[in-house]
């Protein structure tokens, strides 16, 4: 891939992420956010599952909102993340909350919206390949809530991304697990496993 030390390189990859991302427009994204959460209400892995762990937006990051409120409408409970760091749980969610400043900018429940433990995962992430590999922000925060919940079920993990994204090849680490699936706004992506 690259003779750059692996630390350095998905630095780069990064930058590079948040470059392509940042350069999108705000209508743009704002419509792709729109269309992701169409192609997901009809992802059949997503239908009746309960809770569903999901995220504030922060930055140009695909905005989950749209999908959050239509799964709460349509009876599935959702919580949202909140890093502890150098962890990260999860706590129920309803559109209309009062939300409370947490760690990195994001908004985050309470401390009195009662904890959940998800049985889907909703990600978001800077690049994606169609194996499922994944490059995040380099924190490990949802890499370790994914391997703590995987410890309790399987989880249903679901990346949330716009098309430009996509890369050819996300380096891989022992410690990575694949997303079982990546929705743009082109597409449903069902990875292949590596």
């Amino acid at each position: 891939m690259t003779s750059l030390p692996l630390p350095e390189f998905k630095n780069r990859l990064r930058r590079e992420a948040f470059a392509r991302r940042d350069a999108l427009d705000e209508a743009f994204r704002h419509q792709a956010s729109q269309r992701i959460a169409e192609l997901a209400l009809g992802f059949h892995n997503l239908e009746n599952v309960t809770p569903v762990g999901g995220y504030w937006p922060i930055r140009s990051e695909v905005d989950p909102r749209p999908l959050m409120e239509a799964l709460v409408s349509r009876g599935q409970n959702v919580a949202l993340s909140q890093v502890i760091h150098p962890h990260m749980t999860f706590r129920l969610w309803q559109p209309g909350d009062v939300l409370v400043p947490g760690g990195f900018g994001v908004q985050e429940p309470g401390p009195d919206a009662p904890e959940a433990v998800p049985v889907a995962l909703l990600v978001p992430l800077l690049a994606f390949d169609r194996r499922g590999g994944r490059i995040g922000y380099g924190k490990g925060h949802f890499d370790r809530a994914i391997a703590a919940l995987e410890q309790r079920h399987r989880i249903l993990t679901i990346g949330l991304a716009y098309a430009v994204q996509e890369i050819d090849q996300v380096p891989v680490e022992p410690h990575d697990r694949p997303l079982d699936a990546v929705i743009t706004e082109a597409e449903l992506v069902r990875t292949e496993p590596y």
